[in-house]
């Protein structure tokens, strides 16, 4: 890359990676969402009614 370039130049070639291959980036970002919430929720002594977990 340039110095000049600028990050619209890889935009062609990104569009048509996620139409090949989907959206990883996007789909990572929200299962690290969806993991950071999970993660609080223990942390806080919530875990939302899941007990299969749990030990017996």
């Amino acid at each position: 890359m340039t110095p000049n370039s600028t990050r619209n130049d890889e935009l062609p070639i990104y569009e048509s990676l996620v139409r090949e291959r989907g959206d990883v980036v996007a789909e990572a970002r929200v299962v690290a969402e969806e993991t950071q919430h999970q993660a609080t929720q223990a942390l806080n002594g919530n875990d939302g009614g899941r007990q299969e977990n749990r030990p017996q």
